[in-house]
């Protein structure tokens, strides 16, 4: 059912992500603020789907096949939108391209695994890659518009890396309990 709580969150995350992509097209440091606030409150509602689903135990087959896109086409959006206009330096958009990467190559093994019936649960490190992944992203959303004090530009671009770092190994852990699966698989 679509009207569940945790499905409509997950809903919000995507009809999100347009309002942010349009603050990057807007000049003014108070829109960068905006962006940043809509990301934060976007990234809570993922925590939040999950915490409701679980507690209210109304897991759906939606919000099971939408969670995951959600924080994909989020992730993905904001990535490429750093980029564009040039928030991330070019150095910096090398873990880019890793989580980027990184997220395709999970999803297309998690579809494999799946018309196998075999889950692939997400790993503790893989949730410390997203926390710091969600905070790297906002802190880079408002960048230049921080105040003096906040050196906000190459701390997101340091947890940008470490969340690259994290992407690389959890990447690498998935890819290697998929392929067991293949080879046990005819």
């Amino acid at each position: 059912m679509v009207t569940t709580l945790p499905n409509l969150l997950t809903i919000s995350r995507i009809l999100v992500i347009p309002l942010i992509v349009a603050t990057f097209y807007i000049e003014g440091s108070s829109v960068r603020w905006v962006g940043c606030a809509l990301f934060i409150a976007a990234a809570i509602t993922d925590f939040f789907d999950g915490y409701f689903a679980r507690r209210r135990n109304s897991v759906s087959n939606l919000g099971r096949f939408l969670d995951p896109i959600a924080d994909k086409l989020l992730v993905s959006a904001v990535l490429l939108m750093l980029t564009a206009f040039d928030r991330v330096s070019q150095v910096s958009v090398l873990p880019a391209v890793v989580i980027l990467l990184r997220e395709i190559l999970v999803s297309g093994l998690r579809e494999y695994l799946a018309e196998l019936r075999i889950g692939m649960p997400v790993s503790r490190l893989a949730k410390w890659k997203t926390a710091i992944q969600m905070t790297a992203l906002p802190t880079l959303i408002v960048g230049d518009a921080a105040p003096a004090w906040l050196p906000a530009q190459p701390l997101g671009e340091v947890l940008l890396w470490g969340a690259a770092v994290l992407t690389l190994i959890t990447g690498w852990d998935y890819m290697r309990a998929g392929l067991k699966h293949m080879r046990d698989t005819p």
